[in-house]
């Protein structure tokens, strides 16, 4: 079977052909196929192209510094990129994660952030922008190139390397004790530069000082020298030289110790005047020999040439030198800043030739005293034992005068108790006796009603005896013997007697009397 290709065009450039009845037996040539896959293997193939050559992978801890090749190009004094018009290292850098940018326009560095250490601090210094003017060294302006005048604390930060660089320093730990003395080094230039401290935030030594702790300051701006304000001591005969020559020409060497501080509220004022070495912190050192050993020298030598060498063995002197030195010290050195704590003088050696007799006589003149004071002491003791019999002999008046009032109260307390009683028996025998009286007239009434009842019975009795006796005729021996015989009768039934001398015929017999008239 014979095909027939039609190509287009007259170029002899071979065409795409064509078949006037399409394709034969329903199938698609091969280059048809390819023209149909190209677009897919061309957006694959864009898209593996964009995945490994224009991806940036940023991992943590990390940063890319962006440099543009393609823009406009920088002029002499430029170091970096203003913007991405320019060609060069771009300002701007892309933090932690995932971008895309184009590799024919674009090259990056995947660098770490730079890390400030826990004890450190970072001084930034500015390689790009406007050239600082004469004699300056700090960019106070963020367009400004030179050091940065702001730390950088302890952490991480995304910091593009060719903008700036960092360098490490310590921060200024002030111990407990200790004040700061401050240094501004770079700031304006004070009014008066003639003064030792100057105004607060000028150049030079500052009045204020810092407190015991950590400051991150900048070591190219703020200078920090420790002053320490704890205090002191040490020997005034450090190397054998603290003497001087009494009145009698002989040398007396001496010993003592001192023990000073400086004043935290004037340091900065001692540190200025007294260090000589600017980085120097050892202030202490200047003091001692700048002011407390050349006063000491001075008091010495001025108050013990007005003595004799005798006369610092005994204790008065001595006693009385020891005082004016630590008062002529307090006084000559609280006016410049520093306090002396104590100021003692703990050994003063005058000369052997004159020390034995001295001393000897010293110490007989001490025994002497110690005999009067043992002398004082016994007669205070015997005054004391006379006080406290004396006490004793009043306390036992007061304790015998408190029994007496105790006793005299008791008594007073008794009798009054006592006439209470008396006064209560006799008020009951008052009281018993208008009864008594009440009672013995009640008896005697009774008696008397008694009395006229026997009376009155008896009167009775005689009336009826009477009227009896009328009966008898007015005999009475006969109502008698009526009255006898009735009694008798009823206890008889018969009477033998003799008549002649029987006695119980006298009782009858006197029954037979007549009664005389």
């Amino acid at each position: 079977m014979s095909e027939n290709w039609n190509f287009e065009g007259g170029s002899d450039e071979p065409r795409m052909p064509r078949f006037p009845g399409g394709f034969p037996s329903g199938k698609k040539p091969l280059f048809v196929l390819i023209g149909l896959g190209l677009p897919v293997l061309l957006v694959i193939g864009l898209g593996w192209f964009s995945y490994t050559s224009c991806r940036i992978e940023i991992p943590a801890k990390h940063i890319a510094i962006l440099i543009k090749k393609t823009g406009l190009n920088l002029k002499n004094d430029q170091e970096m990129a203003p913007d991405e018009t320019y060609k060069g290292v771009q300002p701007k850098v892309l933090s932690e994660g995932r971008y895309f940018y184009n590799p024919w326009n674009w090259q990056w560095e995947v660098v770490p952030m730079f890390e400030v250490p826990s004890s450190k601090l970072g001084v930034t210094v500015r390689l790009q922008g406007d050239d600082l003017g004469y004699g300056e060294i700090i960019a106070w302006e963020k367009h400004q190139k030179g050091i940065v005048p702001e730390v950088l604390r302890p952490g991480r930060y995304p910091i593009n390397s060719y903008s700036v660089t960092i360098g490490l320093h310590d921060p200024i730990i002030i111990p407990a004790g200790y004040k700061g003395v401050v240094t501004l080094l770079a700031a304006p230039m004070p009014k008066d530069p003639n003064q030792l401290l100057v105004e607060k935030g000028t150049r030079g030594v500052q009045r204020e000082t810092l407190d015991p702790g950590t400051y991150y300051l900048n070591p190219y701006v703020t200078r920090v020298s420790l002053v320490d304000c704890r205090s002191q001591r040490f020997n005034l005969a450090h190397n054998n030289d603290m003497g001087f020559p009494s009145k009698d020409g002989f040398w007396v060497s001496l010993d003592g110790i001192i023990e000073f501080r400086i004043k935290p509220e004037h340091a900065a004022e001692v540190f200025v005047t007294y260090n000589d070495n600017i980085n120097g912190d050892r202030v202490d050192e200047e003091i001692r020999n700048k002011i407390i050993m050349p006063n000491a020298r001075s008091f010495c030598r001025l108050r013990g040439s007005n003595n004799s060498g005798r006369d610092f063995i005994g204790g008065e002197t001595r006693i009385r030198f020891q005082k004016e030195f630590q008062d002529a010290m307090r006084d000559a050195c609280e006016p410049l800043g520093v306090e002396i704590l104590q100021a003692l003088i703990t050994e003063i050696n005058p000369p052997q030739r004159i020390a034995s007799p001295v001393r000897d006589r010293e110490v007989a003149r001490q025994q002497l005293n110690q005999f009067k004071q043992q002398i004082l002491q016994q007669e205070s003791e015997i005054k004391l034992a006379m006080e406290k019999e004396l006490i004793n002999r009043s306390k036992q008046l007061v304790q015998a005068d408190q029994k007496v009032v105790t006793m005299t109260v008791e008594a007073m307390r008794q009798q009054e108790v006592a006439v209470t009683k008396a006064n209560e028996l006799l008020l009951v025998a008052e009281h018993n006796l208008e009864a008594a009286k009440d009672q013995a007239a009640a008896i005697v009434e009774r008696g008397k009603a008694e009395a006229d009842v026997i009376v009155f019975r008896n009167e009775a009795e005689a009336a009826g005896w009477k009227q009896a006796v009328e009966a008898f005729g007015g005999d009475g021996n006969a109502f008698a013997r009526y009255v006898l015989y009735k009694a008798l009768a009823p206890g008889y039934n018969s009477i033998m007697v003799n008549t002649a001398d029987s006695p119980m015929m006298d009782v009858f017999g006197t029954l037979g009397e007549t009664p005389a008239k």
